[in-house]
This record gives C-alpha cells, structure tokens and sequence, in this order.
C-alpha cells in the first residue's frame, strides 16, 4: 500500500509541474490559436536564468519572479514582432516558433555549456515530511501547493476579473469581442505574456526537481501539448485534469511498465483525439 501511495503522489507532484508549464501554452493555443513550439525554450532558458540569477545573489523566490519576467518579455517582443503577422497562417507558426527554439537552444549551449545543472532549493524545502511511515519531499509538496496557488489565481483571474471577460470572449467568439470594442490584439500579446510567465515558472521549479540540460525543451514539450489535448485547449479545468493524468500515468508506467512507458502516455491522447477531438473540457 505505502508504494501505491508513493507513486501517486510522485505522479501528483509531476502533473502539478505539468499543470504549471502546460496551462501556458492552453492559453496561447486556446485564445491565439498558435502552434508554439518554442514553449519548452522558455521553460528551459528560465531555468538557466534562475540559476544564473541565484549565483549573482538572488533569492530562490526572486530567482523566480525575475526569470520569469524577463521570459515574459521575450515572448512580448515574439508576438509583437513575428507572430502577429502570421494569424492563420498554421504553418508559419510552426516554423517560426520552430526557429525560436533552436536559436534559444543554441543561444543556451553556447552561455552555460552541455553540462546539466540542479538549482539549489532553499533549506526550508529540502528535506522530507514524515506522515505516519511515509515520508513526502518538502520540495514535491511545495510544488503541488504552488500549482494549486497559481491554479486559485488563474481561475479567479479569468472568472472574476474584467480581463478574464475579455479573454473568454477572446476564446468563444473573436469577431463578436472585437464587435464589443475588446482589443483583441492587447489581449492576445497579455495572454501570450502571461503564458510565457507561467512556463518560465515551471522551468525555475522545475530546476530544483528534474535538473536544466540541453534538450530538456524538446523532451518536456510534448508532455505539454498531451496535456492540451486531453485536456482541450483554453480550458483551465482541462489543463488541471489533464496534467493531473499525464503525470499518474507517466510515473506509473515508467515504474510498472517502463518498456511502454511512451505507449501508456500517448495512448491515451490517441483515444481521446479518436472519440472527442476538442479534448475533455474543450469547445467545439
């Protein structure tokens, strides 16, 4: 029983990591409709500006915040300069955002080298929780409880907020928003920033938790658009429930059935794609 529930919380901890970076990229997907295949990059180059951050005397917490305003600003001048010229252009997208996450993976191998590298985690969350004959790493749990803080924010942020409004409206009908006089195009270049943010948050978190090396982008991104696709595309609940079954079913294949680790993962993006394309929460 203590190895059922080991891995579950493993698997919890890891979907909530998830939830983190993939919830980004359902709001770029969701409301903009792009195809951003650069949104590992900014999870991995946060993770080289945190811990470069850190070395210079910054704290774990401003570490974070600092990172992920400079990955925010990035993608402002992305969607400014280059991915606003190509709405509906799919295939520009893909190419464009391509291109991004190979001039940052280059960028990154050239400023911190090939070697991996693990963000210290303050003291106050090294260690473990002892629950009966259980022991929980404070840092798993310190993940999980930030996944539900920015989870709160986000659901209050888009059910309760002006903002919010205009994103909703942005998402269910772009012609009757802009109708309503909503600059769509602001709202688009916020969401964008705010989907950026989210990634390089999880890519600092991520930092004391999975290491930064290079390919990390490319080995996390897919995790990601699973996600989104169980999930459906700007919904906030389908990224929760979505990264919460992405992270089980990764931890528990990879421990009970390592040699079809990938199958249990993806199987079930190809069944849901099969029965219900828009995903378990996405609109038509």
């Amino acid at each position: 029983m203590d190895f059922w529930i080991t891995q579950a919380f493993n698997g919890i901890s890891y979907g909530a990591l998830l939830f983190l970076f993939a919830s980004g990229l359902s709001l770029i997907f969701g409301v903009m409709r792009i195809i951003n295949l650069a949104h590992g990059s900014y999870y991995l180059m946060a993770g080289y500006l945190g811990l470069t951050l850190m070395r210079i005397g910054s704290t774990y917490f401003l570490a974070i915040l600092g990172a992920a305003v400079i990955i925010a600003l990035v993608g402002i001048i992305m969607v400014r300069v280059f991915l606003r010229k190509l709405s509906g252009n799919d295939l520009g997208q893909v190419l464009i955002t391509m291109g991004f996450a190979l001039i940052f993976q280059d960028v990154a191998l050239l400023i911190w080298g090939g070697d991996p590298f693990t963000i210290n985690v303050p003291k106050a969350l090294s260690g473990s929780v002892e629950v009966g004959p259980l022991f929980f790493p404070k840092y798993r749990v310190f993940i999980v409880l930030m996944a539900v803080l920015i989870g709160l924010g986000l659901w209050l942020f888009q059910s309760k907020t002006r903002s919010g409004s205009m994103i909703r409206a942005a998402v269910d009908h772009e012609e009757m928003a802009r109708g309503m006089g909503i600059n769509v195009p602001l709202v688009y270049i916020g969401v964008y920033a705010l989907g950026a943010f989210l990634a390089a948050v999880a890519g600092v978190i991520g930092g004391g938790f999975l290491s930064i090396y290079p390919g990390l982008d490319f080995e996390i991104l897919p995790y990601a658009f699973v996600v989104v696709i169980l999930g459906g595309r700007g919904s906030l609940k389908g990224a929760v429930v979505g990264s919460l079954v992405v992270g089980l079913i990764d931890n528990f294949g990879k421990v009970l059935f390592p040699e079809l680790s990938y199958f249990t993962l993806f199987a079930p993006m190809v069944i849901i794609l099969a029965v219900r394309p828009v995903g378990l929460f996405g609109k038509a």
